[in-house]
């Protein structure tokens, strides 16, 4: 899968395979410049990259902007006039500082750092399998207790939250969509395919919306399994095949948004897939990952500038229209409430600086954008993941994301910490991340939305709040037993930086 741009640290992502048998001010000033009088020459072996430009968003304004854009020596790919985000292809290696002098761009900057046809990359370790024999048993067991699925006695992270027992009282309405922003969803699956919304899903990778039949897929299924498994863990059916999810009522889409030849995440497929999701009528989306290639945008930058103020545009677009955004904090341990972070992972499309970036001027995307709801990560003891970032003020709620270092369940035939969820052909595998703890959260809100259908985007965040279960800074957060603490949880019972309002309670949000 390449470049851990998912909310993945290293070693925490290793699928296991089973056959399925049975209000940040980030909208910067009006340059007032007048553009290049004389259209720019393309160098012939110059490599194009991909930009996005950001103007006022009136239509005459929109139609002045191309105009420069062309003269600039670039093309337009696709213009979100609602939204003043244009997506545009250029050779011009000054095409983003010619356009930050045009008369009505607001930022303007690249949203890659390599070409648009880098070389692919490489998946990220070997996939350990479940054979069938464990499944078997797993099933098994499950099948003794009453109104559960065949696997389901390995979901410790339903019993956690109470979605097991939400699930006999309300397990969400139809009406409800929550729509998976990822590497694609596998639709066919037995556990899915009840509850898909093909209406609602699309290919937005390179920043123009594809719904044919199926565009919606994982390119690489072999690979590309992240988006399906985030699904699982939203809207599994309760049909007496594989797993449940937490809101097994409700619908699912999948909006996806990987690049084809690398597996990134880039900024214009993200605008697109925000603003797909407000106008196809979706309630929620979940955004497990962050955008790439930068972990944190920082405002200083030109480029990066323009990619925040481009998905911040296009995620308010969403939360306008009635959707609410959730998104994973990352799995890096990192405090994003501290004076400052190192970090060693950006740009993930060619080569990685070291630079020690100050969190409240450089934002991870989406995960910090104004409205967004952050999502820390649990294990099966309701103490934070070790892997989890956090911070007080930016985390909203946790979630079971797993954790097999340190919080294992004792009461499951495979004593798994980390999460079980569908993967792509039928199959079901374990992974943990705050990638999992983001759809526990969406698929709770998803059960508040089904009970407060005329719930805003804003009423929903309160709501999400509201039935969280806080169990406080821990006296002491030092897991490895090493005598250090491995992070400092600002804050008290009622919020701090660990848990935000708390744990998500999916019982609570139904009874």
């Amino acid at each position: 899968m390449g470049h851990l741009r998912f909310r993945r640290g290293l070693g925490l992502a290793v699928p296991l395979a089973l056959s399925l048998t049975a209000s940040l001010g980030l909208l910067p000033s009006a340059a007032s410049a007048a553009p290049a009088a004389e259209p720019v020459a393309r160098a012939g072996d110059a490599p194009a990259l991909a930009y996005v430009v950001n103007a006022r968003p009136d239509h005459r304004t929109i139609d002045s902007v191309k105009r420069a854009i062309a003269t600039a020596g670039g093309t337009v790919v696709i213009a979100y006039e609602r939204i003043g985000v244009i997506v545009v292809h250029s050779a011009n290696p000054d095409f983003a500082k010619t356009m930050r002098t045009v008369r009505g761009v607001q930022s303007a900057g690249a949203t890659r750092t390599t070409p648009l046809t880098p070389a692919g990359t490489t998946d990220e370790g070997p996939v350990q399998l479940l054979t069938k024999k464990q499944a078997t048993k797993t099933a098994r067991v499950s099948e003794a207790a009453a109104d559960s699925e065949p696997l389901e006695a390995d979901q410790w992270d339903l019993r956690v939250i109470g979605a097991d027992k939400a699930a006999k009282i309300n397990p969400g309405s139809a009406k409800v969509t929550v729509a998976v922003i990822d590497t694609g969803v596998d639709d066919t699956h037995p556990d899915l395919a009840p509850n898909f919304s093909a209406s609602q899903s699309a290919n937005c990778a390179g920043g123009v919306p594809d719904t044919g039949t199926g565009a919606w897929r994982p390119d690489n299924p072999t690979e590309d399994y992240h988006g399906t498994h985030v699904a699982g863990e939203i809207a599994a059916a309760r049909n007496g095949i594989g797993v449940a999810g937490v809101a097994p009522g409700v619908k699912v889409a999948g909006i996806k948004v990987s690049d084809p030849k690398n597996g990134l995440f880039y900024p214009e497929s993200v605008v697109c897939a925000f603003v797909f999701a407000a106008d196809h009528g979706v309630e929620i989306t979940n955004n497990s990952y962050y955008v790439d290639p930068w972990l944190y945008n920082c405002m200083d930058d030109p480029d990066q500038k323009a990619i925040v103020n481009a998905v911040n545009r296009a995620q308010l677009y969403a939360q306008k229209k009635g959707t609410l955004n959730l998104a994973s904090a990352g799995n890096s341990n990192h405090d994003m409430d501290a004076d400052s972070i190192v970090d060693e992972t950006s740009p993930d499309d060619s080569t990685p600086l070291n630079r020690t970036i100050d969190p409240h001027r450089c934002f991870d995307v989406p995960t910090q954008l104004p409205g967004v709801v952050t999502v820390s990560a649990t294990g099966v003891k309701n103490e934070k993941a070790y892997y989890s970032s956090y911070g007080y003020g930016v985390v909203d709620v946790a979630a079971p994301g797993g954790d097999r270092k340190f919080q294992t369940p004792a009461d499951t035939p495979s004593q798994n910490g980390r999460i079980l969820s569908t993967m792509p052909n039928g199959e079901y595998g374990w992974l943990q991340g705050t990638s999992m703890a983001s759809p526990h959260a969406a698929g709770v809100a998803a059960l508040l939305k089904s009970r407060y259908p005329k719930a805003t985007p804003a009423l929903l965040r309160a709501l999400l709040k509201a039935q969280a279960d806080n169990p406080g800074c821990p006296e002491s957060y030092d897991q490895d037993g090493d005598g250090k603490q491995d992070a400092e949880c600002e804050g008290g019972q009622r919020f701090n930086g660990f848990y935000g309002f708390g744990v998500v309670d999916a019982l609570d949000a139904v009874d």
